[in-house]
Parts: C-alpha cells; structure tokens; sequence
C-alpha cells in the first residue's frame, strides 16, 4: 500500500535528473520496469546523490522480487540523507513483503520521525496496527492520517474499520458519510456503506451498492465485493445464486473467508446471518 513514486529533493538538483526521475516514476506507475529502471539509472548518472532516484529504482527491484538489491537501493538512499521519509518508507515496506512486521513498523515510524505528515508510512502503520488486533491504536493513526491528508481514502476507510472492529458502528458510519463528503464515492466507502446496509437487512440496496465495487483494479477489494453479493443474496434466501457470487470472490481471491463463510452457510441452511466484524 501507497509507495512513494517521488519526493522533493532537499538539495538543488539538474532539471534533467528531476524529469528523468519523475518520467522513471510514471512508467512504475504503469508496471513498464524495464523503462522505468533505464530512466531512473540516467537520473542517477545526472545526479549520483539524488536520493528519490534511489528509492524509486529501489521500488524496480522490489516489484521484480529482486529484494537484497531493493535493499542496497534503500539503504543507498537513507545513507544520502536520513532526514527525508522516503528511505525509510521504502525499508519498511521491503520488510513487510519479507514478513518481517515489527521491523517494518519501526522503519514506518521512523518515517513519521523525519515527517510526521508523510501518509504512505502512516497508512501502512495504521494498516499493520489493524491486522495485529490493535484497534484503537490503528484507529488513532487512521485518524491522524485523514487530519494530514483528508483527501487519502485509506484515512477514513481505515478509521471505520477501526471503528466496526471495536464495535463502535454508529461512529463508524460517522466516518463513512463524512469521508463520502471529501473524497466521494471511492469503492473503499461504498463497501463498507453496503455493509451497513447488509447489516439492516437492506439486500436489494446492498447488492446495488456492490455491483459499483465488483470491477474495482483492486482484485482483492473486488472479491470481497462479490463475497458481500453472495450474504445479500442469501439473506433474500436465494442460495443458489449466492453459491455463485460466492464463487466469483473465490475465483478472484481464494483465501477470501467472507465467500467461504457464505458457502458454508448456504449448504446448511441457505440462509445466512452477516458474518461477525474482521
């Protein structure tokens, strides 16, 4: 989640090396490594010291797997300067791809040290926060983040789930509507927007709502657009239909445990009960 693509320098540096790193950006952006790697190593000829072009030829290596290279890359980087976040972003993003969490953490927070505006290492802190259980604490960060960038979906999102993990479900559709207020519909919103609903027992208008979220670029959101379609389509008791929608989530994403849920369901009785708070 929320990699940084390119970053102000804190030094004067060639017009040539900041076009170079900010064209290098865009073709990662798009997934054309090969190019982005050849721009962002010109960029480097121009200026060895320019430490976003680092992290992002860092970001080349991480995204092809290439992890100890990403490393050197990074930590290239943070030797140039330790008082831009970047760095120290990207580390802790390299350690979350290797599992290793804490450590990813502290390079987040180390981060938020240097800049405590910077909402990539925020977002991901929150985010690592919230799949160890610690609710509250992500709450905060979500919170935090949407007060420095009202305009990161991730911010509310991420409070509401906060929010609905600690059972606060008032507060947390609260934070739904007013995160519609700033950033609109954004698929993160309207799956939990259809999730209130499923949980009044709303199925028509739930449904509705995620039919908008089923082509989402993000597969894992949209399966479990499809997993909520198929608890909608139960609670209007048609389990056939619910097995199917079930099975598009799986096909997108089989570890996906809100289609499980529905398929184990549906075989029994054909009629579930949302499953609990994740």
């Amino acid at each position: 989640m929320a990699c940084v693509l390119g970053c102000a320098g804190t030094v004067p540096l060639p017009k040539k090396a900041l076009a170079l790193n900010a064209a290098g950006a865009e073709a990662l952006a798009q997934g054309d490594l090969s190019t982005a790697e050849a721009r962002l190593s010109v960029a480097l000829e121009y200026s060895p010291r320019f430490v976003e072009a680092w992290v992002n030829l860092g970001y080349v290596e991480l995204r092809r797997g290439n992890f100890e290279q990403a490393r050197r890359d990074f930590v290239k980087a943070r030797t140039l300067n330790r008082d831009i976040p970047a760095p120290h972003h990207a580390l802790g993003l390299l350690a979350d791809e290797e599992g290793r969490g804490e450590e990813a953490e502290r390079d987040y927070r180390r981060a938020l040290e240097v800049d405590p505006g910077f909402a990539p290492a925020r977002a991901n802190l929150a985010r690592r926060l919230f799949q160890r259980g610690q609710y509250e604490n992500a709450r905060e960060q979500f919170q935090r983040l949407r007060e420095v960038a009202p305009e990161v979906v991730d911010g509310w999102a991420g409070e509401a789930e906060s929010l609905r993990a600690l059972g606060r479900e008032a507060e947390a559709e609260r934070v739904v509507a007013r995160g519609r207020s700033h950033v609109g519909d954004a698929p993160a919103l309207l799956l939990l927007l259809a999730r209130e609903q499923l949980g009044r027992g709303e199925w028509d208008e739930a449904e509705a709502m995620l039919a908008r979220v089923v082509g989402d670029r993000d597969r894992q959101r949209a399966a479990r657009a499809w997993a909520w379609i198929a608890i909608a389509r139960a609670g209007r008791g048609d389990a056939e239909s619910a097995r199917a929608a079930a099975g598009a989530a799986l096909a997108i994403d089989p570890d996906d445990r809100v289609a499980r849920y529905a398929l184990e369901v549906t075989a029994e009785r054909g009629t579930p009960s949302p499953p609990g708070r994740e």
